[in-house]
């Protein structure tokens, strides 16, 4: 192990992975002795500088991450995912596989992110919907990211909303509400402004549509 490195024990990480200087793997969580919980990360990773992976996490092939990435503890993270720059994943969150998330993101714990959705640069994802009330803890809910649902640069999403399948969500937009499969949403607060059958590039998703 290079000694600009730190892997903690029970670190699994399958060949061709690429680990670049100054990172961590395996940190151990609150209350948890170094080794304690299993990290298991797939073949033909990148894990680029400064990255900050805890314990607990069950990652795919082909993982990359940006420089200075944290990734909390207990997360399930699919195949072919990429994490960029300066983005910070929280705890008990699932994402799906073909998963990009671009830099400076913020993902609270709680949320899902399913198979093929993608997160524009500096969305914050929020999970507690009335910060420091009696039963905060107990009530966080983050977004659901449903398959193929894109959101937009600078957007903010509210505590447990739904961004259905192939959603479109347009850059600097607060969404307050669940939004409708295939729906086009911008401003704040979002509201629909078009569909995504309407919108040339993406008239390929109707077939796939009908195939499903």
């Amino acid at each position: 192990m290079n000694t600009n490195q730190q892997i903690y024990p029970n670190v699994k990480i399958s060949e061709g992975g690429i680990l670049g200087l100054f990172i961590i793997i395996g940190e151990p969580p609150r209350g948890a002795m170094p080794g304690e919980v299993e990290t298991i990360i797939g073949s033909h990773c990148l894990i680029r500088s400064h990255t900050v992976i805890y314990a607990g996490n069950k990652i795919g092939d082909n993982f990359q991450t940006g420089h200075q990435v944290l990734v909390r503890e207990s997360n399930t993270i699919g195949d072919n995912v990429s994490i960029g720059s300066h983005s910070i994943i929280e705890h008990h969150i699932e994402i799906g596989d073909n998963v990009r998330i671009h830099s400076n993101v913020f993902i609270p714990e709680f949320s899902l992110l399913e198979e093929g959705t993608w997160v524009g640069p500096n969305v914050v994802f929020t999970n507690a919907r009335y910060p420091l009330s009696q039963n905060v803890k107990r009530e966080l809910a983050g977004p659901r990211i449903l398959r193929g649902a894109k959101i937009g640069a600078n957007s903010t999403l509210l505590p447990g909303i739904v961004i259905g399948a192939n959603a479109l969500v347009g850059a600097g937009s607060v969404v307050l509400h669940d939004v409708p499969e295939r729906a086009v949403v911008v401003g704040n607060p979002a509201r629909i402004v078009n569909w995504l059958d309407n919108l040339d590039p993406y008239k390929f998703l109707i077939n796939r549509k009908t195939d499903e």
